[in-house]
């Protein structure tokens, strides 16, 4: 089967069949593999107000002007002149300080201009005005994304991120006290339809993370959220990301809840005790405990090519079953480090048993990310390169097979081209269509990669320009 780095696709085949969960459909790829150092790096350009993508272009003239000074405006001053060492009259941002030893034209001194006004005045208020409109045209461009897009991101005023629990008291107990009133109960049906998913309060300003394929196709009237009291609250999506099976909502009258304190699963390692939070099978409020069985493991979720998803997952023996879906999973610290996404079954009875010890996660980093986009621009971008690729096995080859290159991409730029095997990305092992897609997913648009790269035999290096689109 093959997979445009796009999004679009489905999932990959197994080589033994595996079942998946109807509520978190996953398929794993061949290689089970952990691959290290593959956590999402920090947008290297948070919040241009130019440029490609999502974000606007150059303010409207007009719009938004630079700001007048304040106090009297400048003009011939009467009564005595300044020498060439006096102070300029006072402004909005106070005096100008003592003027060096050289006049407007170069000459030693300044000298007062004819009609009473001193020389050197008029480049100094010119000075003054251009430093002026420089902060209002900053001022205007920062309003302008505001009101333009609805939001400024995740702003670091808003988010919690140390650690809440002391080092002394560390238990999952303690845990569960400090998590809960921030783990809500997300439902996206009709009346009566019980629980679809779990959330938790990303910030102070009333927004919840959950998984897109909770909320997929629920209309905002039959969107609600249950807190850790039993309230009900309306909640509308704000944006979601099928790519990355993210979504962030704005909920009414949470604000008084705690927002849960955000951690790294870059500082996990395996065998480290995590605690998973939820509602699985419509019990809320529920705690499971296990540890991080493995790191950087590259899965797929989706039952159709338009809900597929990779993860560059964090994975857990802690139990997660259908209803635990967006729910957070939490270090002993307290800090969230995933969001519970997606269990793998084996078919048979257990496909309705749930779960058998093996759940995903989406690392808190790339939640960061993608929530960060959504709530500046109402949408996310993920980096793709513009080529497609075997995502059902290479035929016993080691690597990702590309199966198409498209005109005028970072692919065809970097001169891959059909059936070429790519088998690293920046020195990194890559093993199957599905590893290279979530390697490149865990970058952002504009980075640059080297790609390892077989052909006829040979082995070469290429540098690909991550490109991106909406998904």
């Amino acid at each position: 089967m093959n997979h445009d780095h796009t999004g679009e696709g489905g999932p990959a085949a197994a080589d033994e069949p595996r079942d998946v969960d109807p509520t978190v459909p996953l398929a794993l790829p061949p290689d089970l593999a952990p691959r290290p150092d593959l956590a999402p790096r920090p947008d290297p350009a948070p919040r241009p107000s130019a440029g490609p993508g999502p974000f606007p272009g150059p303010v409207p003239a007009g719009r938004w002007g630079p700001l007048p000074p304040a106090g009297p405006q400048p003009g011939p001053q009467p009564g005595p002149q300044p020498g060439p060492q006096h102070r300029a009259p006072g402004g909005p941002f106070g005096p100008l300080g003592p003027l060096g030893p050289l006049g407007p034209l170069g000459q030693s001194g300044a000298r007062p201009a004819a009609g009473g006004a001193p020389g050197w005045v008029w480049p100094a208020v010119t000075a003054l005005a251009l430093v002026v409109g420089l902060a209002g045209g900053a001022l205007g461009g920062a309003l302008y994304e505001s009101f333009e897009l609805g939001g400024s991101g995740l702003e670091p005023a808003t988010v919690r991120t140390a650690p809440p629990l002391a080092t002394g008291n560390r238990s999952v107990a303690a845990v569960a006290q400090e998590l809960l009133p921030s783990t809500v109960q997300v439902l996206a049906g009709a009346a009566g339809a019980g629980a679809t998913g779990s959330g938790f309060v990303l910030d102070s300003e009333g927004h919840v993370v959950t998984n897109q394929h909770v909320v997929a196709g629920a209309d905002d009237e039959e969107l609600r959220v249950v807190d850790a009291e039993g309230h009900s609250h309306d909640a509308t999506v704000v944006g979601a990301s099928r790519v990355y099976d993210l979504a962030v909502l704005r909920v009414d009258g949470v604000e008084h809840l705690r927002a849960a304190s955000l951690g790294a699963s870059e500082a996990l390692l395996v065998g480290d005790p995590v605690v998973a939070f939820g509602a699985p099978l419509g019990l809320s409020q529920t705690v499971t405990a296990g540890i991080v069985s493995a790191l950087d493991r590259p899965v797929t979720t989706g039952e159709s090519d338009d809900e597929t998803s990779f993860i560059n997952a964090v994975q857990t023996d802690a139990a997660i079953n259908p209803g635990n879906s967006g729910g957070p999973l939490v270090n002993l610290e307290g800090q969230v480090v995933g969001v519970n996404s997606a269990i793998a079954t084996t078919g048979g009875l257990l496909r309705e048993a749930g779960n058998i010890g093996v759940g995903f996660a989406i690392p808190i980093e790339q939640v960061r990310i993608t929530a960060d986009q959504i709530l500046r621009t109402g949408e996310a971008r993920y980096p793709v390169i513009g080529a497609k690729v075997q995502t059902g096995g290479a035929g016993g080859t080691s690597g990702a097979r590309i199966d198409e290159v498209a005109s005028g991409t970072p692919a065809a730029d970097a001169g891959l081209r059909p059936d070429d095997v790519v088998v690293a990305v920046d020195g990194d092992r890559v093993t199957d269509g599905i590893a290279l897609i979530v390697r490149i997913r865990t970058h952002q648009p504009g980075e640059t990669l080297e790609l390892t790269v077989v052909r006829d035999g040979e082995e070469r290096t290429v540098s690909v320009v991550l490109d991106s689109e909406v998904g």
